[in-house]
């Protein structure tokens, strides 16, 4: 299989999601939509993967080339190939399918546990821990399935059309190394006033975190490769 990455910003690439495609033996490019690079055509790949970015996913007047992701999302929702996305490769994906995007209440950037739902198609704990960098929250898509919440939000992620599709607000593809490029090129995310707001030293202190996300991840993907098999 080949996966297209979309990617919104030059410090937010694919982390573990890349050494994992390879390692199950499949390929991979990058769309590096924030440089200007024109997103893939949908016949030149089996499916997507939508990274994480600090856009608005309505900023089309900063981001002309929203529009034009945002119309490759709608074909491939209608195409039958796997779609994924993370942060506002979710909300993205949220949007196109109906569902509402909004400011949350609390921003969340940290180590902060989820809960999995009862109707949760995911292979994941019933209680786990997620890396988290957001402050919008979606609802859930129109004969979607829940991830799971936390108690800053309601909607953690989602499957839809039988686990094609899948949305995750939280971020298990974060390496240790990823998260320091984050907390270097948005510091003012620590800024945010808030209870679910970490501060470098905290989201840094354990290294063995991130490893534990790998297992996550991985029951994850495999789920989703799976379900187009």
């Amino acid at each position: 299989m080949h996966i297209y990455f979309l990617q919104h910003a030059a410090y937010d690439g694919p982390a573990r999601l890349a050494d994992w495609l390879t390692g199950m033996g499949h390929s991979h490019n990058v769309s590096h939509l924030y440089a200007g690079e024109a997103p893939p055509r949908l016949e030149d790949c089996d499916g997507l993967i939508l990274l994480d970015g600090p856009q608005d996913l309505d900023d089309v007047e900063h981001h002309p080339w929203l529009k034009r992701e945002k119309k490759l999302i709608t074909r491939a929702l209608k195409s039958g190939k796997p779609v994924l996305g993370i942060g506002l490769g979710a909300q993205l994906i949220a949007a196109g399918l109906g569902a509402i995007v909004s400011r949350g209440t609390y921003a969340e950037v940290g180590w902060h546990p989820v809960t999995l739902a009862p109707e949760s198609p995911f292979d994941l704990p019933e209680h786990f821990e997620a890396f988290h960098w957001h402050r919008d929250i979606f609802g859930l898509p129109e004969d979607a399935l829940p991830l799971g919440a936390s108690s800053a939000s309601p909607v953690q992620g989602f499957t839809w059309d039988q686990g094609r599709v899948v949305g995750l607000q939280c971020r298990l593809e974060v390496t240790h190394a990823s998260a320091e490029a984050l907390l270097a090129h948005i510091p003012q995310a620590l800024d945010t006033q808030g209870p679910y707001v970490q501060s470098r030293e905290e989201i840094l202190a354990d290294s063995r975190r991130f490893d534990r996300l790998a297992a996550l991840l991985d029951r994850v993907l495999m789920r989703w490769v799976i379900s187009t098999a």
